[in-house]
């Protein structure tokens, strides 16, 4: 028996868990890149002329409030409707790489070369298209999870500045950020609950958004794996 065979099927097997464990968190985390640069790019900008005497700072955590808004946990449930089939696609795959390396342990020694050989082209197919299924997997998710926190991180840093100024903040530093010189911050000085608050009364989410997320896209037709016949004694 080759085992080199049954252990990259484990080590593929494993990948595949990684990637899809918390998907949606990690893709938000990459695509909230764009809207912090903006961010960032803000709250270092002069205070305007009414508030340069002031030294007032706060502290807000751009990520959180994106997937806190009305409008971000609409967008997080219609994206996992939206991708929802493919996901369900990939697992059954992985459940057919399974049950073939459970087949190949189970007839080690057992099996002619011919059977053998067969059986370990099969897996191989079955890897690369896992992999080839995996990788536009997350291509498309990062694209639209990024599509949805520029659309929301957009107005918020809007509904931000103009909260700052009214209230005299010199800078508003962003906790999420990666890199950020952010070592202690007061509760008293984070200003996120705020900015949720008034993002949700800027842009209310429309009755019934919620409840009726989109249908999920049709996932494409998997060919059909014809299980090998038992190998003779």
């Amino acid at each position: 028996m080759n085992s080199r065979l049954l252990t990259a099927l484990r080590s593929r097997k494993m990948l595949t868990a990684l990637r899809s464990r918390n998907v949606w968190t990690r893709t938000a985390t990459l695509a909230a890149a764009c809207i912090l640069s903006t961010a960032a790019a803000w709250a270092q900008a002069p205070a305007a002329a009414g508030s340069a005497a002031s030294s007032k700072v706060g502290v807000i955590s751009i990520r959180q409030a994106i997937v806190t808004t009305a409008e971000g946990k609409v967008a997080s449930a219609e994206l996992q409707s939206q991708f929802a089939s493919r996901q369900n696609e990939i697992e059954n795959l992985n459940k057919q790489i399974s049950d073939l390396q459970q087949r190949l342990q189970a007839s080690a020694n057992k099996l002619s070369q011919e059977e053998e050989a067969r059986l370990r082209q099969q897996g191989q197919r079955l890897a690369q298209r896992l992999d080839r299924m995996n990788t536009e997997y997350q291509e498309d998710v990062n694209a639209a999870q990024a599509d949805v926190i520029d659309r929301i991180g957009r107005k918020m840093v809007d509904v931000l500045d103009r909260y700052a100024r009214e209230n005299g903040y010199s800078v508003v530093l962003d906790s999420s950020a990666q890199g950020t010189p952010i070592l202690y911050a007061s509760t008293q000085i984070d200003v996120t609950q705020d900015i949720i608050r008034l993002y949700d009364q800027a842009y209310p989410v429309k009755a019934g958004a919620a409840a009726t997320p989109p249908k999920p896209a049709a996932a494409k037709p998997a060919p059909a794996t014809t299980q090998p016949p038992a190998a003779k004694p």
